[in-house]
């Protein structure tokens, strides 16, 4: 008997495996909290499935998201990212993508890494939701507008509240899978 998953990742192989593997796992980490941020900036008005089949190309790009290193770019770096047919090649996400590395750089120093910073919006523990479909999940929420408003506050670009819900969603801050998909109480 086939597993049911949630409705937005069905009929492609590399979907489903994000969905089975990662979306909605609460995500600790640094590193990989700023891989999705950086992949949600550069998703904004495009489809996920779209970054989804680039990830590799920006994890090559962007030097497998080291915001050290990505802090440190140079004008001629971000030229030459602009120029990279492997990503999306939008000039402000790219120079976004440095500011933001160097804002999430600060907040580490500030909190002591970005995971604390980040969850303390949901006091460490993920939200779970009740979709019944996903077409029901929110785009954004107050929280989102909150987060959203702060990070901006602090420099970040490209993090609107509907990209932070994403991220929130990606990074398992809030668990939107379907209640009758298998992931619903695994995550």
């Amino acid at each position: 008997m086939e597993k049911h998953r949630c409705g937005w990742c069905k009929n492609d192989d590399l979907y489903e495996a994000y969905h089975d593997l990662e979306w909605g796992v609460p995500v600790k980490d640094d590193a990989t909290l700023f891989e999705f941020l950086i992949l949600e900036t550069f998703q904004a008005g495009l489809s996920w499935i779209t970054i989804l089949r680039k990830r590799e190309n920006f994890r090559t790009a962007f030097d497998n998201f080291d915001y050290k290193k990505i802090a440190k770019y140079s004008s001629s770096k971000m030229d030459e990212l602009a120029q990279d047919a492997g990503i999306v090649r939008n000039k402000l996400k790219i120079k976004a993508t440095v500011s933001n590395a160097q804002a999430f750089i600060k907040i580490q120093e500030e909190f002591g890494s970005f995971s604390s910073y980040i969850w303390n919006f949901v006091d460490g523990n993920p939200i779970k939701n009740k979709v019944q479909h996903y077409k029901e999940a929110p785009a954004n929420t107050p929280l989102s507008d909150a987060l959203s408003k702060d990070l901006k506050k602090r420099g970040f670009k490209f993090v609107g509240s509907t990209v932070i819900y994403a991220h929130m969603q990606a990074t398992g801050m809030v668990n939107d899978h379907e209640v009758n998909c298998f992931r619903y109480n695994e995550v």
